[in-house]
Protein backbone atom coordinates (compact mmCIF):
# COMPACT_ATOMS: atom_id res chain seq x y z
CA UNK A 1 0.00 0.00 0.00
CA UNK A 2 1.32 3.45 -0.78
CA UNK A 3 1.68 5.71 2.25
CA UNK A 4 -0.07 9.26 2.61
CA UNK A 5 1.47 12.48 3.71
CA UNK A 6 -0.45 14.63 6.23
CA UNK A 7 -2.50 16.28 3.76
CA UNK A 8 -3.98 13.33 1.61
CA UNK A 9 -7.73 14.67 2.63
CA UNK A 10 -7.22 17.62 1.73
CA UNK A 11 -5.75 16.34 -1.84
CA UNK A 12 -8.87 14.25 -2.06
CA UNK A 13 -11.16 16.63 -0.93
CA UNK A 14 -9.87 18.87 -3.99
CA UNK A 15 -10.51 16.02 -6.39
CA UNK A 16 -6.91 15.69 -7.67
CA UNK A 17 -5.68 12.37 -9.58
CA UNK A 18 -3.51 10.72 -7.74
CA UNK A 19 -1.10 8.28 -8.18
CA UNK A 20 1.74 6.51 -6.63
CA UNK A 21 5.22 8.41 -6.55
CA UNK A 22 8.12 7.33 -3.97
CA UNK A 23 6.03 5.14 -2.42
CA UNK A 24 3.32 7.67 -1.79
CA UNK A 25 -0.06 8.35 -3.12
CA UNK A 26 0.30 12.06 -4.26
CA UNK A 27 -1.47 14.45 -6.05
CA UNK A 28 -0.27 14.57 -9.94
CA UNK A 29 -2.86 17.16 -10.47
CA UNK A 30 -5.66 19.26 -9.95
CA UNK A 31 -8.80 21.19 -11.74
CA UNK A 32 -6.63 23.22 -13.60
CA UNK A 33 -4.79 20.56 -15.26
CA UNK A 34 -1.08 20.04 -16.00
CA UNK A 35 -0.64 23.09 -18.66
CA UNK A 36 -2.44 25.38 -16.56
CA UNK A 37 -0.99 24.74 -12.95
CA UNK A 38 2.53 24.71 -14.86
CA UNK A 39 1.75 28.42 -16.19
CA UNK A 40 -0.19 29.59 -12.99
CA UNK A 41 3.27 29.06 -10.98
CA UNK A 42 5.16 30.55 -13.11
CA UNK A 43 2.98 33.80 -13.24
CA UNK A 44 1.64 33.98 -9.26
CA UNK A 45 1.76 31.48 -6.66
CA UNK A 46 1.20 27.68 -6.81
CA UNK A 47 1.04 25.35 -3.73
CA UNK A 48 2.54 21.93 -3.43
CA UNK A 49 2.75 19.12 -0.72
CA UNK A 50 6.29 17.63 -0.73
CA UNK A 51 5.39 16.20 2.34
CA UNK A 52 6.93 13.10 0.95
CA UNK A 53 10.94 14.09 0.91
CA UNK A 54 13.13 13.31 4.04
CA UNK A 55 13.96 15.70 6.63
CA UNK A 56 17.34 14.91 8.88
CA UNK A 57 19.50 16.80 11.58
CA UNK A 58 23.07 15.48 11.81
CA UNK A 59 24.65 18.05 14.38
CA UNK A 60 28.00 17.32 17.36
CA UNK A 61 31.33 17.34 17.70
CA UNK A 62 32.60 13.87 18.68
CA UNK A 63 35.49 13.34 21.33
CA UNK A 64 38.14 12.99 18.36
CA UNK A 65 37.15 16.75 17.45
CA UNK A 66 35.54 15.74 14.26
CA UNK A 67 32.61 18.11 13.59
CA UNK A 68 29.12 17.95 11.83
CA UNK A 69 31.01 20.13 9.37
CA UNK A 70 33.95 17.38 8.49
CA UNK A 71 31.59 14.86 8.05
CA UNK A 72 29.29 16.90 5.22
CA UNK A 73 32.63 17.42 3.50
CA UNK A 74 33.61 14.02 3.76
CA UNK A 75 30.15 12.39 2.25
CA UNK A 76 29.43 15.24 0.13
CA UNK A 77 32.28 16.94 -2.38
CA UNK A 78 31.51 20.47 -1.01
CA UNK A 79 32.64 22.52 1.43
CA UNK A 80 31.18 23.71 4.53
CA UNK A 81 33.43 25.36 6.59
CA UNK A 82 32.76 29.12 5.50
CA UNK A 83 28.68 28.67 4.69
CA UNK A 84 27.28 31.25 7.08
CA UNK A 85 24.43 30.14 9.80
CA UNK A 86 21.00 29.87 8.31
CA UNK A 87 21.96 29.01 4.81
CA UNK A 88 21.05 26.24 2.06
CA UNK A 89 23.89 24.44 -0.14
CA UNK A 90 22.59 22.37 -3.12
CA UNK A 91 25.13 19.31 -3.13
CA UNK A 92 25.01 15.53 -3.47
CA UNK A 93 25.85 12.31 -1.54
CA UNK A 94 28.79 10.26 -3.20
CA UNK A 95 29.98 6.65 -2.84
CA UNK A 96 33.10 4.96 -3.15
CA UNK A 97 33.25 5.15 -7.21
CA UNK A 98 32.82 9.10 -7.10
CA UNK A 99 28.65 7.88 -8.06
CA UNK A 100 25.70 10.17 -6.79
CA UNK A 101 23.99 8.07 -3.87
CA UNK A 102 21.00 12.08 -3.84
CA UNK A 103 20.92 15.08 -4.40
CA UNK A 104 19.89 16.92 -1.62
CA UNK A 105 19.60 20.43 0.44
CA UNK A 106 21.84 21.28 3.05
CA UNK A 107 21.36 23.89 5.68
CA UNK A 108 23.84 24.80 8.49
CA UNK A 109 21.63 25.70 11.30
CA UNK A 110 24.22 26.37 14.25
CA UNK A 111 27.83 25.99 14.28
CA UNK A 112 28.16 22.34 14.25
CA UNK A 113 24.08 21.51 13.09
CA UNK A 114 22.94 20.99 9.63
CA UNK A 115 19.79 20.29 8.34
CA UNK A 116 18.84 18.24 4.93
CA UNK A 117 16.30 17.97 2.67
CA UNK A 118 16.74 14.39 1.04
CA UNK A 119 14.33 12.83 -1.84
CA UNK A 120 11.38 10.69 -0.97
CA UNK A 121 12.64 8.08 -3.42
CA UNK A 122 16.21 7.85 -2.08
CA UNK A 123 14.82 8.32 1.77
CA UNK A 124 15.60 4.82 3.05
CA UNK A 125 18.45 4.92 1.45
CA UNK A 126 19.94 7.77 2.37
CA UNK A 127 19.28 7.35 6.27
CA UNK A 128 20.83 3.94 6.05
CA UNK A 129 24.22 5.50 4.06
CA UNK A 130 24.66 8.37 6.38
CA UNK A 131 24.07 6.70 9.91
CA UNK A 132 26.79 4.00 8.53
CA UNK A 133 29.53 6.90 8.03
CA UNK A 134 29.11 7.78 11.52
CA UNK A 135 31.04 5.83 13.72
CA UNK A 136 29.44 3.47 16.45
CA UNK A 137 31.39 6.02 18.94
CA UNK A 138 30.86 8.98 17.48
CA UNK A 139 28.92 11.44 19.63
CA UNK A 140 26.88 12.86 16.20
CA UNK A 141 23.97 12.57 16.88
CA UNK A 142 21.37 12.05 13.76
CA UNK A 143 17.43 12.64 13.56
CA UNK A 144 14.94 11.40 11.35
CA UNK A 145 11.67 14.69 11.16
CA UNK A 146 9.37 11.53 10.57
CA UNK A 147 6.88 13.93 12.13
CA UNK A 148 7.28 16.56 10.14
CA UNK A 149 5.76 18.01 6.71
CA UNK A 150 6.81 19.94 4.17
CA UNK A 151 5.02 22.81 2.27
CA UNK A 152 6.42 24.69 -1.07
CA UNK A 153 4.73 27.86 -2.31
CA UNK A 154 6.69 29.00 -5.70
CA UNK A 155 5.89 31.36 -7.78
CA UNK A 156 6.44 35.43 -8.43
CA UNK A 157 3.41 35.77 -6.06
CA UNK A 158 4.67 34.18 -3.02
CA UNK A 159 6.53 36.69 -1.30
CA UNK A 160 3.26 38.91 -0.90
CA UNK A 161 1.43 36.10 -0.48
CA UNK A 162 3.50 34.87 3.09
CA UNK A 163 2.89 38.91 3.83
CA UNK A 164 -0.78 38.96 3.46
CA UNK A 165 -1.33 35.37 4.98
CA UNK A 166 0.94 34.86 7.56
CA UNK A 167 1.63 38.18 8.46
CA UNK A 168 5.51 37.77 7.87
CA UNK A 169 7.79 39.93 5.72
CA UNK A 170 10.24 37.79 4.31
CA UNK A 171 11.52 40.27 1.74
CA UNK A 172 14.70 40.73 3.47
CA UNK A 173 15.37 36.58 3.35
CA UNK A 174 17.86 36.14 0.80
CA UNK A 175 17.83 32.89 -1.82
CA UNK A 176 18.85 30.27 -0.03
CA UNK A 177 18.46 31.86 3.45
CA UNK A 178 16.39 30.16 6.59
CA UNK A 179 13.80 32.12 8.83
CA UNK A 180 13.42 30.28 11.86
CA UNK A 181 10.61 30.74 14.39
CA UNK A 182 11.34 31.47 17.99
CA UNK A 183 9.65 28.00 19.32
CA UNK A 184 11.50 26.27 16.45
CA UNK A 185 8.12 25.11 15.19
CA UNK A 186 7.90 26.53 11.59
CA UNK A 187 10.98 26.65 9.10
CA UNK A 188 11.10 28.74 6.10
CA UNK A 189 13.22 28.23 2.99
CA UNK A 190 13.62 30.68 0.60
CA UNK A 191 14.21 27.88 -2.26
CA UNK A 192 12.60 25.41 -4.67
CA UNK A 193 12.68 23.34 -7.73
CA UNK A 194 10.79 25.36 -10.01
CA UNK A 195 13.20 28.56 -10.99
CA UNK A 196 10.71 31.06 -9.36
CA UNK A 197 11.14 32.84 -6.23
CA UNK A 198 9.37 30.65 -3.25
CA UNK A 199 9.52 28.86 0.04
CA UNK A 200 9.67 25.53 1.27
CA UNK A 201 7.84 25.72 4.85
CA UNK A 202 8.15 23.03 7.51
CA UNK A 203 5.89 22.66 9.65
CA UNK A 204 5.22 20.13 12.38
CA UNK A 205 2.00 17.52 10.75
CA UNK A 206 -0.08 18.19 13.32
CA UNK A 207 0.17 22.75 11.73
CA UNK A 208 0.32 21.12 8.14
CA UNK A 209 -3.67 21.27 7.25
CA UNK A 210 -4.47 24.28 9.02
CA UNK A 211 -1.10 26.06 7.12
CA UNK A 212 -2.23 24.64 3.65
CA UNK A 213 -5.85 26.14 3.78
CA UNK A 214 -4.77 29.60 4.99
CA UNK A 215 -2.49 29.78 1.87
CA UNK A 216 -4.80 28.36 -0.40
CA UNK A 217 -7.63 30.63 0.47
CA UNK A 218 -5.47 33.42 -1.24
CA UNK A 219 -6.87 34.54 -4.50
CA UNK A 220 -2.99 34.58 -5.79
CA UNK A 221 -3.19 30.20 -4.60
CA UNK A 222 -4.03 27.75 -6.71
CA UNK A 223 -3.29 23.82 -6.13
CA UNK A 224 -0.12 22.35 -7.79
CA UNK A 225 1.01 18.61 -8.24
CA UNK A 226 3.51 16.86 -9.57
CA UNK A 227 3.16 16.44 -13.36
CA UNK A 228 3.14 20.10 -13.51
CA UNK A 229 6.51 20.30 -10.71
CA UNK A 230 8.24 18.12 -13.25
CA UNK A 231 7.41 20.24 -16.39
CA UNK A 232 8.73 23.40 -14.31
CA UNK A 233 12.11 21.42 -13.16
CA UNK A 234 12.53 19.99 -16.96
CA UNK A 235 12.64 23.75 -17.89
CA UNK A 236 14.94 24.71 -15.25
CA UNK A 237 17.67 21.58 -16.33
CA UNK A 238 17.52 20.73 -12.95
CA UNK A 239 18.08 16.98 -12.32
CA UNK A 240 15.81 14.12 -11.07
CA UNK A 241 17.51 11.67 -8.95
CA UNK A 242 17.15 8.55 -10.38
CA UNK A 243 17.16 9.58 -14.40
CA UNK A 244 19.23 11.88 -14.57
CA UNK A 245 21.54 11.13 -12.01
CA UNK A 246 22.32 7.94 -10.23
CA UNK A 247 24.68 5.78 -8.43
CA UNK A 248 26.96 5.51 -11.59
CA UNK A 249 26.91 8.89 -12.55
CA UNK A 250 29.59 10.98 -11.28
CA UNK A 251 29.09 14.92 -10.52
CA UNK A 252 31.20 16.06 -13.34
CA UNK A 253 29.65 13.87 -16.02
CA UNK A 254 26.17 15.59 -14.57
CA UNK A 255 27.37 19.00 -15.07
CA UNK A 256 27.68 19.81 -11.32
CA UNK A 257 31.28 20.56 -10.95
CA UNK A 258 30.25 23.56 -9.48
CA UNK A 259 29.52 21.48 -6.00
CA UNK A 260 32.87 20.56 -5.47
CA UNK A 261 34.60 22.47 -2.67
CA UNK A 262 38.18 24.10 -4.14
CA UNK A 263 39.14 22.96 -1.00
CA UNK A 264 37.44 19.52 0.26
CA UNK A 265 39.84 16.26 -1.02
CA UNK A 266 38.82 14.40 1.28
CA UNK A 267 35.47 13.02 0.31
CA UNK A 268 34.35 10.07 -0.66
CA UNK A 269 35.18 8.61 -4.08
CA UNK A 270 37.18 11.83 -4.71
CA UNK A 271 40.33 10.08 -6.28
CA UNK A 272 37.55 9.48 -9.45
CA UNK A 273 35.56 12.77 -9.15
CA UNK A 274 38.86 14.93 -9.18
CA UNK A 275 40.23 12.67 -11.88
CA UNK A 276 37.24 13.62 -13.62
CA UNK A 277 36.94 17.18 -12.84
CA UNK A 278 40.92 17.41 -13.81
CA UNK A 279 41.29 15.33 -16.97
CA UNK A 280 37.59 15.61 -18.50
CA UNK A 281 34.99 12.93 -18.95
CA UNK A 282 34.45 10.66 -21.32
CA UNK A 283 30.57 11.77 -21.66
CA UNK A 284 27.88 14.74 -20.43
CA UNK A 285 24.65 15.68 -19.11
CA UNK A 286 23.17 18.14 -22.03
CA UNK A 287 20.04 20.44 -22.89
CA UNK A 288 18.23 19.00 -26.07
CA UNK A 289 15.95 21.39 -28.11
CA UNK A 290 13.74 19.56 -30.40
CA UNK A 291 13.56 22.01 -33.48
CA UNK A 292 11.02 19.72 -35.51
CA UNK A 293 7.11 18.85 -34.29
CA UNK A 294 6.48 16.58 -30.90
CA UNK A 295 7.18 15.53 -28.27
CA UNK A 296 9.95 13.34 -26.67
CA UNK A 297 10.13 11.48 -23.60
CA UNK A 298 12.75 9.66 -21.13
CA UNK A 299 14.29 7.01 -23.09
CA UNK A 300 14.34 8.66 -26.35
CA UNK A 301 17.37 8.11 -28.54
CA UNK A 302 19.73 10.73 -29.60
CA UNK A 303 20.55 10.72 -32.40
CA UNK A 304 23.98 12.02 -34.49
CA UNK A 305 24.04 13.74 -38.21
CA UNK A 306 24.37 10.16 -39.69
CA UNK A 307 21.55 8.72 -37.48
CA UNK A 308 23.84 6.45 -35.47
CA UNK A 309 22.62 6.19 -31.70
CA UNK A 310 25.18 8.64 -29.16
CA UNK A 311 22.97 8.66 -26.49
CA UNK A 312 19.61 8.49 -24.30
CA UNK A 313 17.24 11.44 -23.45
CA UNK A 314 16.93 11.19 -19.48
CA UNK A 315 14.09 13.56 -18.99
CA UNK A 316 11.83 14.71 -21.92
CA UNK A 317 8.55 16.32 -22.48
CA UNK A 318 7.00 19.83 -23.33
CA UNK A 319 8.00 23.28 -21.50
CA UNK A 320 5.04 25.45 -21.73
CA UNK A 321 6.93 28.84 -20.80
CA UNK A 322 9.40 27.83 -23.53
CA UNK A 323 6.65 27.12 -25.67
CA UNK A 324 8.48 23.75 -27.09
CA UNK A 325 9.79 20.53 -26.34
CA UNK A 326 13.01 19.91 -24.57
CA UNK A 327 15.30 17.34 -22.95
CA UNK A 328 17.94 16.35 -21.56
CA UNK A 329 20.38 13.31 -21.35
CA UNK A 330 24.15 12.11 -22.21
CA UNK A 331 25.96 12.39 -25.62
CA UNK A 332 30.11 11.48 -25.71
CA UNK A 333 31.23 14.80 -24.63
CA UNK A 334 32.39 15.56 -28.51
CA UNK A 335 28.58 16.20 -29.16
CA UNK A 336 28.48 18.51 -25.94
CA UNK A 337 29.11 21.73 -27.65
CA UNK A 338 26.26 24.00 -27.37
CA UNK A 339 24.60 24.16 -30.88
CA UNK A 340 25.79 20.76 -32.14
CA UNK A 341 22.83 19.41 -34.37
CA UNK A 342 21.46 15.76 -33.27
CA UNK A 343 18.49 14.60 -33.90
CA UNK A 344 15.83 12.21 -31.43
CA UNK A 345 13.99 9.33 -31.99
CA UNK A 346 11.26 8.84 -31.36
CA UNK A 347 9.07 5.65 -32.47
CA UNK A 348 11.41 5.06 -35.42
CA UNK A 349 11.04 9.09 -36.27
CA UNK A 350 13.63 11.07 -36.42
CA UNK A 351 13.07 14.90 -35.13
CA UNK A 352 15.74 17.75 -35.87
CA UNK A 353 17.52 18.91 -32.15
CA UNK A 354 20.29 20.43 -31.40
CA UNK A 355 22.32 21.02 -27.80
CA UNK A 356 21.27 23.81 -26.45
CA UNK A 357 22.34 25.36 -22.45
CA UNK A 358 20.74 24.69 -19.53
CA UNK A 359 18.37 26.26 -18.20
CA UNK A 360 15.95 26.28 -21.14
CA UNK A 361 14.15 29.26 -19.40
CA UNK A 362 16.38 31.99 -17.13
CA UNK A 363 15.68 31.67 -13.00
CA UNK A 364 14.13 34.10 -11.44
CA UNK A 365 14.93 33.45 -8.23
CA UNK A 366 15.24 36.25 -5.31
CA UNK A 367 18.50 38.53 -6.00
CA UNK A 368 20.46 39.88 -3.11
Amino acid sequence: MPRKTVLYGAHVGLDAKMGTFAGYDMPLYYGLGVKKEHEWVRSSAGLFDVSHMGQIMVRGEDKDGNNAVDFFERITPSSFDTLDIDCTKYTVLTNENGGIIDDLMVTRTGVNAFHCVINAGCKEKDIEWIKSQISEDSDLEFTHFEDWALLALQGPEAERVMHEVLDMDLSDLPYMGLWARDDYQMFISRLGYTGEDGFEISVPNEAAPELWDKLLAHEEVEPIGLAARDSLRLEMGYCLYGHDIDSATSPVEAGLSWVIGKENTGFIGADIVLEHMYHGVARKRVGVRLLGKGIAREGAPILDGQGFEIGTLTSGGYGPSVETAVGQGYVPSEYAKRGTDVFVSVRGRKIAAEVVRMPFRSARTKKS
